[in-house]
């Protein structure tokens, strides 16, 4: 592992760094390495406890594991930075079930799909790093390609995956719904879950876009969600957070008047630098959507719309950037605009949403599911990236040994933006290749850190 990197380093400082990533071809794969994994026998840890006061740090540990085999159509890259997503929260306390159901459940589908269902689970469903093997049949990607990879896992052996492949029936998270993930010294993937790293920006910062950057693409952009469009309003949750932060991108790029929802100056203030005008501090202005924990406040709702309007000038939102979910779903569908759109994800507040039918029905609203993204949703949004009109969100990066307290810290929401991992990188900074590009984007670029 240590030849790999420093191969992969002597790229820093190299002229032709393509020839010299060429080179880990040559170097032997090897039999293990470490990763982040919860284990099997623990999975009741947690049992008879609060969300809230379970404790991703006791679930999540390093260890070696071995490499596995790669398979037809599979890639194996060094992992030089990953980052933290609400699915390894998730997959840290056990919740909504154990993630081992859905590795035995994959392990059942074929010989190749067997290697997943083991009695650990290395998790992780970003990563940015070097290809250093491909399987059978891949043509694309070589060794010693700079690449960052998406999360969509798709077999597409379907007739219903080939319009979209969100509808795949074998559609699975890397990472949470598969294993070998993206939180380790070694990831295998999907040859179609590879993008290009964009050159301006550090190993750190390309991992930390993928699953959310993609995830609002197709929540806001895509057709397959809000099909945002010049002018609109759109009521963001969570605006400063790891998803709404590049949700608040896109409707700013887009054209679009991003309405800013966050719990402190200091997410509000974020949003500013963004470029946002419209925002309200909800725990400042004292908003409480629920008056117990069985019962909504419609009163709330009222007043929550109202200041939207205070600050639109009179408009309601045309688009509902929905993720909290049974917190805030009611008054989402409350404040949509008659005709608008709630287009709801993740759920991180809880699941089972509850709303009040009639501010939907009779208001012709819609409520639109929106999961990830499929392949081209996620090459665009990357492509975003690598153009330099969005910019990583990443606050702050911990070290692969402290992945535990990373996964906490977005547990407690004691973060902003995306919380990075360095895995095999050593440092912040390393695997810029277009400096002048990033020096146009420097403020951008570095706006969450230290946050």
């Amino acid at each position: 592992m240590q030849d790999i990197l420093e191969a992969i380093m002597a790229a820093d400082g190299s002229a032709d760094p393509a020839r010299e990533l060429a080179g880990v071809a040559e170097l032997p794969v090897p039999e293990s390495y470490r990763g982040v994994v919860v284990r099997a026998e623990e999975t009741r840890m947690f049992d008879g406890l609060a969300t809230r006061d379970k404790d991703p740090r006791k679930a999540l540990h390093l260890q070696e594991v071995p490499t596995p085999e790669l398979g037809p159509g599979e890639a194996l890259v060094a992992v030089m930075a990953s980052a933290i997503n609400y699915n390894t929260v998730w997959t840290s306390i056990f919740e909504p079930l154990s993630t081992f159901t859905f590795l035995k459940r994959y392990g059942r589908t074929s010989e190749l799909a067997r290697r997943h269902d083991l009695p650990y689970h290395v998790v992780g469903s970003d990563a940015a790093g070097v290809v250093l093997r491909v399987g059978a049949g891949v043509s694309r990607w070589r060794p010693g390609d700079e690449v960052v990879a998406h999360c969509l896992s798709v077999e597409l052996e379907d007739a219903a995956g080939h319009d979209d492949t969100m509808l795949d029936p074998q559609q699975r998270i890397w990472g949470f719904e598969t294993n070998f993930g993206g939180l380790a010294e070694l990831a295998v993937v999907k040859a179609n879950q590879l993008m290009p790293k964009p050159a301006h920006l550090s190993w750190e910062e390309a991992a930390s876009p993928g699953l959310v950057n993609s995830t609002a693409y197709r929540q806001l952009v895509s057709h397959h969600g809000a099909n945002m469009k010049q002018g609109d309003v759109v009521l963001i949750w969570g605006a400063s957070g790891g998803l709404g932060g590049y949700a608040t991108q896109m409707a700013l790029n887009g054209g679009a008047i991003p309405v800013c929802v966050v719990s402190s100056p200091e997410k509000a203030e974020l949003c500013r630098r963004m470029g946002a005008e419209l925002v309200i501090d909800r725990s400042a202005e004292g908003f409480r959507f629920w008056s117990d924990e069985q019962t909504q406040d419609p009163d709330e709702w009222r007043r929550f719309g109202e200041r939207i309007r205070e600050l639109t000038g009179g408009e309601d939102p045309d688009i509902v950037f929905e993720h909290p979910g049974r917190e805030t779903f009611g008054a989402s569908v409350y404040v949509a605009k008659r005709g608008g759109t709630v287009v709801t994800c993740a759920s991180t507040s809880g699941f089972l949403h509850q709303y009040d039918n009639r501010y939907l029905w009779m208001h012709l609203k819609r409520i639109v599911g929106s999961h990830f993204a499929n392949y081209r949703e996620a090459w665009e949004a990357n492509r975003l990236v690598a153009l330099g009109r969005i910019h990583p969100t990443v606050s702050r990066t911990y070290a692969l040994e402290q992945t535990g307290q990373a996964a906490y810290e977005v547990h407690r929401n004691a973060h902003q933006g995306k919380v990075g991992v360095r895995c095999l990188a050593p440092e912040d900074g390393l695997g810029v290749r277009a400096p002048e590009l990033r020096a146009r984007h420097a403020e951008a670029i570095n706006r969450f850190r230290g946050r």
